[in-house]
C-alpha cells in the first residue's frame, strides 16, 4: 500500500514543503533537527493542517480536493519520541484504550496477539510511571497497532533510550514492517538507525 504525500505548509517564515511517495516498508525521513520532519507525520496524522497539496494511503485521501479527515477516522497509529502513554491507566488499559478506539472493522490485531508479539505478558498490571523505557516504547507501540492503523508513525522512538534497549526496540519495528509488513514512516537524524531500519529514505533538509 503506498503513500502519497504533496504537501505545504508555512510555519512563519519557514515553509515546510514535501513530495514522496513511500511504498510498503519502512521509509525514514531523515535530516538534521528543526528540518520538518515531525510536522510531516503530523500532517499526516491530521494533527496539523497543511496549506495545500494532498496526503493518501491507497485509493483513500486523508487530505486534499475538499478532503480533510480527523485523526480519529484516518487509520494511523503514531508512536511519540516519549511514549505518551496514560498515566492514570495500567498497561493493560493503555493497549485497550487503542484497542477501543478502533471500529470492530478495522481491528486486525486482538490484545493477546500484541502482546505476545511484543513480549509485555509480565507488564500488564503495571502502571507507566514503573516502566523502563525500552518496555514503555514497547507499549506504545502495542497500543497504535490495537488501533487498527494502515501505517505506522514513528518519530524517533529510541532517542531516549540507553543502547541496549535501542537495539531491542529496533527488532520490534524490523518485526513490524518483515512479519507485520505495516507500512511505518520513521522520522530520525540518526544515520546508523535508517541505514539499519529504512527501505527508503526521503531527506528532509529544511
Amino acid at each position: 500500500m503506498a503513500i502519497d504525500i504533496d504537501v505545504t505548509k508555512r510555519r512563519g517564515e519557514r515553509v515546510i514543503a514535501a513530495r514522496f511517495v513511500a511504498e510498503r516498508g519502512l521509509t525514514a525521513l531523515f535530516g538534521p533537527s528543526g528540518a520538518g520532519k515531525t510536522s510531516i507525520l503530523n500532517m499526516v496524522a491530521g494533527l496539523l493542517r497543511p496549506d495545500s497539496g494532498h496526503i493518501r494511503i491507497g485509493a483513500r485521501t486523508l487530505f486534499g480536493s475538499g478532503v480533510d479527515l480527523p485523526p480519529e477516522a484516518r487509520r494511523v497509529g503514531y508512536v511519540f519520541q516519549d511514549g505518551r502513554l496514560f498515566p492514570h491507566r495500567r498497561v493493560r488499559a493503555n493497549l485497550l484504550y487503542g484497542h477501543d478506539l478502533a471500529p470492530p472493522g478495522d481491528r486486525w490485531m486482538g490484545l493477546d496477539e500484541a502482546v505476545d508479539f511484543l513480549g509485555i505478558g509480565g507488564l500488564l498490571g503495571r502502571w507507566p510511571h514503573s516502566l523502563s523505557g525500552g518496555e514503555a516504547q514497547r507499549v506504545a507501540i502495542g497500543r497504535a497497532l490495537l488501533s487498527g492503523p494502515e501505517i505506522l508513525l514513528m518519530d524517533e522512538p529510541l532517542s531516549s533510550l540507553d543502547a541496549a534497549r535501542r537495539g531491542e526496540i529496533m527488532t520490534v519495528i524490523e518485526r513490524i514492517r518483515d512479519e507485520l509488513r505495516l507500512p511505518i514512516l520513521y522520522v530520525s537524524h540518526d544515520r546508523a538507525e535508517v541505514d539499519r531500519l529504512a527501505t527508503q529514505v526521503v531527506m528532509v533538509e529544511g
